[in-house]
């Protein structure tokens, strides 16, 4: 019994072992969902481990959408409750643009660390960072320590931004780990919609933006002791064990243990032995026991998929998104809602629209395709940056212009950069690659929100708001050309089908 265990833990085919990450269609990695048998599960067992990573997408959206009214707030000489509140445009820019310089750091340590501590302990970090930072920028005494406090949070979202979405695919039954990886855009969204409804209720309250800050403080301890609770991926488990980091026996003795807790024990308490050998199985004849370097990032296919994924992240963002987030309340004031109340009370029209658009794109991806929805939606945001930007030029007595420019754009973005840029990274880098791939992808996007978001309020002042949209305008443009010559469609492909065909 024992050498049955150990094979498939320290023996590799000699064989037929593609080193690209390719495999046979007899061996079907665990991402895969070619099993023609589904998946026994109990549903609180199985959605659990969805609902707690999910937690730090929420967090995510909730920094986005308090800090669009939270802003206003502390530049308010009656309302911001400090006498720090006279603030320049380079001022306001750290404070909306900390998190995402922290986020960029959290990739960087995500790149490095997360097969080190687990995706789970990885989770289990980032709600200590959200909660320390949350705390830290609600009780700031003075400007410098509450841009440190964003930058802290920042370092939570990019840990989190990094591990969820491996550890929803590694632990969720395939049966319904589509639908559950789609699923976290629209946490995050619900996270932008929540913050705009806490920004709308605190706007008009001394010191207000501490509280909108504050409020992240219990959802994250709730992540955390989620994420202590819940057992660890039992795949990374496996790695570990097939690439000789402790005792192979016990780490699938501890494999066998999670999977059992992720499935109900009643339900698949004996069948999981044999699940985790063939987990083991499949491991070995990909050859996991050797891990990339930096160097087979930027070669051969793993370069074509980040040209694809990296170019469709850095586009997502250098199209205005995080100026249209961060900044709706601003936009609405200019647009004619001159109390803050009222343009925070717009915001939420935005977030309602968000969530609307995302379960759409979650329930239309799959059979339209990803480029059909990239194209149509990318389309919709050139018009209306270029509606917003003529606005801002030659319409000002219209405000309605720039209300019904700022919707379209957000229905457009959740129908196309906002949930299938994250589909796309996580389909489209070689399987051995995937985690790397995609920590540098995270790491792009990050790059270019914080470069957009700080550089906003400067640009707007330089050149004015008219201007600005146009040359987002003109970067959708570019956008689409990229979209049309360069991103593949990779609906109803499996993962090796994708990286066989399309890379």
């Amino acid at each position: 019994m024992a050498s049955d265990v150990e094979r498939p833990t320290i023996s590799f085919p000699a064989k037929n072992v593609k080193y690209s990450g390719e495999i046979d269609a007899a061996h079907e990695p665990l991402l895969e969902n070619k099993s023609s048998e589904c998946e026994e599960f109990s549903v609180v067992s199985a959605i659990l481990p969805f609902l707690f990573p999910a937690f730090g997408g929420l967090l995510y959206g909730y920094d986005i959408g308090a800090t669009s009214s939270a802003t206003l707030l502390i530049q308010s000489a009656t309302l911001s409750g400090v006498s720090w509140y006279n603030l320049s445009s380079v001022e306001v820019g750290l404070i909306t643009s900390g998190s995402l310089y922290g986020a960029l750091i959290g990739s960087i340590l995500a790149y490095t660390v997360a097969d080190f501590l687990g995706r789970r302990r990885e989770l289990g970090l980032s709600s200590v960072m959200y909660l320390v930072g949350a705390t830290v920028t609600a009780f700031a005494p003075t400007f410098v320590v509450l841009v440190i406090g964003r930058v802290v949070y920042g370092i939570g979202i990019g840990l989190a931004m990094h591990a969820a979405p491996m550890y929803i695919a590694e632990t969720a039954p395939s049966q319904i780990r589509g639908q559950l990886i789609s699923l976290k855009e629209f946490f995050i969204v619900l996270g932008m919609l929540v913050g705009y409804i806490g920004g709308s209720i605190l706007v008009d309250t001394v010191g207000g933006w501490r509280y909108m800050y504050g409020l992240s403080t219990p959802i994250s301890l709730v992540m955390g002791f989620g994420m202590y609770w819940l057992p660890s991926s039992p795949r990374w488990i496996l790695l570990r064990a097939i690439q000789g980091k402790d005792d192979a026996q016990s780490l699938r003795e501890n494999a066998i243990d999670c999977l059992c807790r992720l499935r109900g024990e009643a339900i698949i308490a004996d069948s999981a032995p044999q699940k985790v050998d063939e987990m083991l199985s499949e491991l070995s004849h990909m050859r996991e026991e050797q891990e990339a370097s930096l160097a087979e990032m930027f070669q051969g296919k793993c370069l074509k998929a980040l040209i694809i994924g990296g170019g469709l992240v850095l586009f997502q963002q250098i199209t205005g998104q995080p100026s249209v987030l961060y900044y709706a309340a601003t936009i609405f004031q200019s647009a004619g809602f001159s109390a803050a109340s009222d343009a925070t009370k717009v915001s939420i029209l935005l977030g309602l629209l968000k969530l609307i658009m995302t379960g759409v794109a979650v329930l239309v991806v799959d059979r339209l395709g990803r480029r059909p929805l990239l194209l149509g939606g990318v389309s919709g945001i050139a018009v209306s940056l270029f509606l917003l930007g003529s606005y801002y030029t030659y319409l000002g007595d219209i405000p309605a212009v720039a209300v019904v420019a700022l919707l379209v754009y957000v229905g457009c973005y959740q129908l196309s950069f906002g949930p299938i840029g994250w589909l796309m990274i996580s389909e489209i880098f070689p399987l051995r690659l995937r985690g790397r791939g995609l920590s540098i992808a995270v790491l792009i996007n990050f790059s270019a929100n914080a470069l957009v978001t700080f550089a906003f309020s400067p640009l707007k002042e330089l050149l004015g708001a008219g201007i600005l949209f146009f040359i987002f305008g003109g970067i959708a443009i570019l956008s689409l050309i990229f979209i049309f010559f360069i991103i593949p469609e990779t609906k109803g492909l499996t993962l090796e089908e994708i990286e066989a065909k399309l890379l």
